[in-house]
């Protein structure tokens, strides 16, 4: 891959799912396996560190997370991910499974969009967002990677925009999960590459 290059005018930073319920111990899905990967991953610390030279850039920095009401009113039942939220009692509105992991709360002049399906795309603000913002390029990160991260990568890419996954700043239930994810699926739709690289190219 040739070295990557960013305008931190167009690039803006997805932080998606990296929500107490999605990874952290106790969160509602604590036993998919997803809080251990996280931490394999370092994905708190990576993405913070992340977000960090985003904001010294200049670049947007948005927050993506998964949001229901209680009882799940709205989010039809017909996939297992989303019977799963139901069932669970997850990610809803001001519970703390529903707000992002300590460290990765907002800052002044960070967006949050809301999102009930895996896409972040699908049914958002997002897009209206990047087009106000002059946005192009996107730097997708969060949880889970084969699932909402792959999905908004794929997606993102279909809409005529350039998609980078840095893999250290996502995660899942486990390592082949993610791997699978990484080196297969998402080779043709993304730039796969680590934080260290996207940080350099923002200059």
């Amino acid at each position: 891959m040739a070295k990557l290059k960013l305008n931190p005018k167009r690039t803006a930073m997805l932080i998606q799912d990296l929500q107490n319920d999605v990874m952290i111990e106790k969160g509602a899905f604590a036993d998919s396996g997803a809080p251990q990967h996280a931490k394999e991953q370092n994905v708190v610390a990576n993405v913070k560190r992340l977000a960090t030279a985003f904001r010294k850039a200049g670049s947007p920095v948005i927050h993506v997370w998964y949001i229901v009401e209680k009882g799940a009113p709205g989010l039809k039942q017909n996939a297992p991910l989303f019977e799963g939220v139901k069932g669970a009692n997850a990610l809803v509105r001001g519970t703390w499974g529903a707000k992002p992991a300590a460290g990765l709360e907002p800052k002044r002049g960070d967006f949050v969009v809301e999102k009930m399906r895996m896409s972040g795309w699908q049914d958002t603000k997002l897009e209206t967002l990047l087009r106000g913002l002059g946005v192009d390029t996107v730097v997708v990160t969060g949880a889970w990677t084969n699932m909402s991260i792959e999905h908004t990568a794929r997606t993102g890419a279909d809409k005529g925009y350039f998609v980078i996954v840095p893999e250290d700043c996502c995660s899942t239930m486990n390592a082949d999960w993610h791997r699978a994810s990484i080196n297969y699926a998402m080779q043709n739709v993304a730039a796969v590459t680590k934080s260290g690289e996207v940080i350099a190219a923002l200059g």
